[in-house]
């Protein structure tokens, strides 16, 4: 289940899921790192073709109806034209890009069997990087360590949902404004004829 759990996530997006769940496994020792990495592979993988087909299908009509992934795939096409290939294998390690980067692809109309190639080498080496990175910073933080650094990921986490709740609480209420009765419209002045 976790595994099938770890999937579903990274199909959506999932670094910092993939790095707690790596870790969590080196601290338990309940999560085998190479199924949690095929896991992974497979989940943004195909997420990442799911988009690209709905880029490829419905264009920018679909994007439109996300809120402000307009704005960020602009600037996806634009690193597709600039950089191609290397943008491709590298989108998915740039936080809130991978969805529209994916889609963007699609829009741009890239053969579908030439992003399926990078797409499956990309989600790999992202798997295996995040992967082992929760591993083995685990392994080098120690016990302790990784309970320090937890504790203070949770404060944070906490702090800043926190924040954004006072934010939204002050925020005046969208209620529409009264409108004024309208002032009398001056009649045009008459001119007398001579």
């Amino acid at each position: 289940m976790a595994y099938a759990a770890a999937a579903l996530w990274a199909f959506f997006e999932g670094e910092t899921f993939v790095l707690l769940a790596a870790a969590a496994g080196r601290a338990t020792n309940l999560i085998n790192p190479w199924w949690l990495m095929l896991s992974v592979w497979g989940g943004s993988f195909l997420g990442d073709q799911v988009w690209f087909t709905l880029g490829r299908k419905y264009g920018t009509k679909a994007v439109r109806k996300i809120p402000g992934a307009e704005r960020k795939m602009a600037t996806a096409v634009g690193f597709l034209e600039k950089y191609g290939v290397l943008f491709v294998l590298t989108f998915r390690f740039v936080y809130g890009v991978r969805n529209v980067a994916s889609a963007a692809c699609g829009i741009a109309k890239m053969p579908w069997s030439r992003f399926a190639f990078l797409n499956f080498i990309a989600a790999g080496l992202w798997a295996g990087s995040f992967v082992a990175a929760g591993w083995y910073i685990v392994g080098w933080l120690g016990e302790k360590g990784t309970l320090y650094a937890l504790g203070s990921i949770g404060i944070a986490v906490v702090l800043y949902l926190g924040f954004r709740a006072v934010q939204n609480w002050r925020k005046p209420s969208a209620t529409p404004a009264t409108s004024p009765v309208p002032a009398p419209v001056p009649s045009p002045a008459r001119t007398e004829e001579p």
